[in-house]
């Protein structure tokens, strides 16, 4: 008997590995931080994909618009179904750190406007600023919403790895809740909802006794979500972190390093 109850002991960790572990989801604070960072933050594959956007020409009587409820007129295909059009503004460029190939391009968020008026030009009213709407600000459709309240515990189809390479709110340091900008997207196999685990690069020392540079082991820093894809770039959020994460940390699929 007590034989019996060794051998259970011993195996159960084992069968516990082999049962399909149940789906975690995302609280509301989780949700919440993603909504309200898509709602600020935007990339396009390419510049030419803003370039081609439809455009403001001018607002009412010539102004800059910088108030709620003013009109503008645009330029382009724009269409009257949807009931409105997120203001836009070439942001910064992202390239690879290691091959400089381009990724993808930031489109900087000015605003909203409600569709007004079909015509040789678009009327437009502003519904929400975050500074200045200016001629040559590009109107594209709201994207999807996501609907990530949950993610499955299951192993990605291939191992990816990758860095950190920006902060879209601006800070250095990054933290539980904050969202990152990721140098791998579909093309990479990256899908919403993948788990990752950030490591932090061992530093160098040096050995007291011997002078020589010494590098201390990598160590995992924290987890993220995918939680939106691009073609070569994706976004994540940050669930924990058991230190501060930063710009060109590396990250790797979850289950390689369980």
């Amino acid at each position: 008997m007590r034989k019996s109850l060794l051998v259970l002991l011993l195996w159960a960790p084992f069968a516990m590995a082999l049962i399909p572990q149940p789906e975690q989801r995302l609280d509301q604070p989780t949700q919440q931080a993603i909504q309200r960072f898509l709602l600020h933050n935007r990339i396009l594959d390419t510049p030419q994909d803003l370039d081609r956007a439809p455009y403001i020409v001018a607002a009412e009587a010539g102004r800059v618009l910088g108030a709620n409820g003013e009109r503008v007129h645009a330029r382009g295909s724009l269409d009257p179904s949807q009931a409105s059009y997120g203001i836009f503004r070439r942001g910064k460029t992202y390239t690879d750190p290691h091959t400089q190939e381009l990724l993808g391009v930031n489109a900087d968020d000015i605003g909203t406007a409600r569709f007004v008026m079909a015509g040789d030009l678009t009327t437009l009213a502003v519904q929400r600023v975050t500074q200045e709407v200016r001629p040559g600000d590009r109107l594209l459709s709201t994207e999807r919403p996501v609907e990530l309240t949950r993610w499955e515990a299951a192993e990605p189809t291939a191992f990816i790895e990758g860095q950190i390479i920006d902060i879209p709110k601006g800070v250095t340091q990054i933290g539980v809740l904050d969202a990152v900008t990721l140098n791998k997207g579909r093309r990479d196999g990256m899908v919403e909802g993948q788990l990752l685990t950030v490591i932090k690069s061992g530093s160098t020392v040096r050995d007291t006794l011997t002078g020589a540079p010494t590098q201390l082991p990598d160590e995992r820093a924290g987890t993220l979500v995918v939680f939106r894809t691009f073609e070569k770039l994706s976004y994540g959020l940050v669930l924990s972190a058991s230190r501060s994460l930063a710009v060109m940390d590396r990250f790797v699929t979850a289950h390689q390093t369980q």
